[in-house]
């Protein structure tokens, strides 16, 4: 370092310089996350890495060194500079084809990088990147259990159907009009399709799913749910559903938001005796009766409602009307209760 010149942990406090970083050849876990880092040269690698942590650095490149770590299962370049030029030495790092988690969330790609190699690769994340297209996914590992393209400039569900371990599927904030190509994702527990361009609900025959997000979308119908019995959280805020359907086999749901839609009345929510947590604010529900009717499945269960900017909410006895109804109740809008 030239003379005069500071580390970035010695220009911000908030900023952890990597000559703090605990220096031992032994160790197996290496966080040099916010050291605003350009390169690792002033960085030692231990050989015996299985998790090397890059987050919120300035990096342009990739030190070569890290493709030697073969022991390496982690590896997150999250927040920094990477541009699919930047990223192409990974389709050749043979030494750490054992590779589980690979993090390139929030970078500047705008293609799927090639990460075939990886034939162990769990997690992948690609997520707040320039991506236009899903071309490349087919390359992924099929061992893959969490696969995230969020907030990307995606425009078809495509190149996933080989995923049959697939968890986690996270294409929020995107430009998909279809839900499409989800058949073959038989052990998928969540689906987060929240910000884009949905108007009809697809699951292709999935079954055994837990948690959906369709928030934010251009639905007009509720329907499209039926099958879907293991379900327990249900997100389809800011749509434009005017009748709540399709939701009676639905007895697993724990979590109900159909908050800013085009609702009236609350209906077919009788049979969901486990429902905690109901949110309906900013709809067009004029009856209160009528809600404590509809949730009477889960007058014991339910802890959290939200009614605010219904017509309903405007009654003098809203609050102490169901607090009495719901003996459990703990929040109501923005009214926390002991």
């Amino acid at each position: 370092m030239e003379d005069g010149a500071q580390s970035p942990a010695a220009r911000d406090p908030n900023v952890e310089d990597p000559a703090d970083v605990e220096d031992d050849s032994s160790s197996t876990v290496l966080d040099l996350t916010c050291c605003q880092l350009h390169d690792l040269d002033s960085v030692e690698l231990p050989p015996h890495l299985t998790e090397l942590d890059l987050t919120t650095n300035r990096l342009s490149t990739l030190d070569p060194r890290i493709g030697h770590l073969c022991n390496l299962k982690k590896l997150s370049f999250r927040q920094n500079l990477l541009t699919d030029a930047a990223v192409e030495p990974l389709s050749a790092w043979h030494d750490i084809s054992g590779l589980e988690e690979l993090v390139l969330r929030d970078n500047q790609l705008r293609k799927i990088p090639d990460v075939s190699i990886f034939k162990k690769l769990l997690v992948f994340d690609v997520s707040f990147n320039e991506i236009t297209s899903p071309n490349g996914l087919c390359r992924v590992s099929n061992t893959l259990k969490e696969l995230y393209v969020s907030k990307n400039e995606v425009m078809k569900m495509e190149e996933i159907d080989h995923f049959h371990e697939l968890q986690i599927l996270e294409l929020g904030s995107n430009k998909l009009k279809v839900m499409e190509n989800l058949q073959n994702l038989t052990n998928l527990q969540e689906l987060w399709l929240g910000r884009n361009r949905i108007k009809a609900v697809n699951l292709c025959g999935l079954t055994g799913i837990k948690k959906i997000s369709l928030q934010s979308n251009r639905l007009t119908s509720m329907t499209g749910f039926e099958s879907c019995i293991a379900l327990e959280e249900l997100y389809l805020s800011h749509n434009g559903i005017s009748k709540m359907e399709g939701l009676s086999s639905l007895v697993n749901l724990r979590v109900l938001d159909v908050s800013s839609n085009k609702l009236t009345s609350v209906d077919d929510i009788q049979n969901l005796t486990q429902l905690e947590d109901l949110w309906l604010n900013d709809n067009r529900i004029e009856s209160l009766q009528a809600i404590v009717e509809a949730v009477a499945g889960s007058t014991e269960k339910l802890t959290t409602i939200y009614l605010e900017n219904n017509p309903c909410a405007k009654s003098p006895d809203y609050l102490a009307t169901l607090r009495q109804t719901f003996p459990n109740i703990q929040q109501i809008d923005s009214n926390i209760f002991s």
